[in-house]
């Protein structure tokens, strides 16, 4: 049944959304050129990798200075970048991902292979599922890059604390995957990013 939201709601968005969609398409090549999508190598269900689609928020070849973004002032991030990342626009794309079938609208985010990598086995058990757009996790640690900005050593602060902590979090929606905790996520992520307007 979830499966059939994903569905539905992924094209409602799609469509919704289009707009901003083809704006965006043209406003991020003219400030920075390239591509307006960012796409990266990610780890899904059963360990298998998939292209994970964002609307790109940072200067061409970013990621080959590091994986993780350090805050808002973090000078790779382009003027548009920074606006869409504080309201999640860059996210969008994501639900093509979902009509595809690569990931699920609620689920554990997916992780680049570095850090998989360093998953114990039994924190390998959310790789059975479908890596979602958002879950618990995601909307516990909102501003995780604003969290990493503040650390003398953000990669060691991110694999020792952050990503144990999202861990544990994406357990309690796939120990209890119901239509109720799948709606319950979706509201609360919608109200953080009304609440991120404010």
């Amino acid at each position: 049944m979830q499966r059939v939201f994903d569905i539905i709601i992924s094209i409602l968005v799609l469509i919704i959304f289009s707009p901003i969609f083809l704006l965006l398409m043209i406003l991020i090549p003219l400030e920075s050129k390239g591509s307006p999508f960012y796409i990266q190598k990610r780890v899904g269900k059963d360990g298998k990798e998939f292209n994970l689609i964002k609307f790109r928020s940072m200067y061409l070849n970013s990621d080959k200075k590091g994986l993780l973004t350090v805050g808002s002032s973090d000078r790779r991030i382009t003027r548009i970048g920074k606006f869409i990342r504080k309201y999640k626009i860059d996210e969008l794309p994501q639900f093509i991902n979902v009509l595809i079938g690569d990931m699920s609208i609620v689920g554990p985010r997916p992780e680049v292979k570095k850090y998989v990598d360093l998953y114990t086995d039994e924190q390998k058990e959310i790789l059975k599922v479908r890596p979602g757009i958002t879950d618990f996790a995601s909307v516990e640690y909102f501003n995780e890059n604003d969290i990493l900005a503040n650390s003398d050593d953000p990669e060691k602060t991110y694999i020792e604390e952050i990503m144990p902590a999202k861990i544990e979090l994406n357990k309690k929606f796939i120990t209890n995957p119901t239509l109720k905790n799948y709606f319950v996520i979706i509201l609360k992520t919608i109200l953080k990013l009304f609440k991120q307007g404010k």
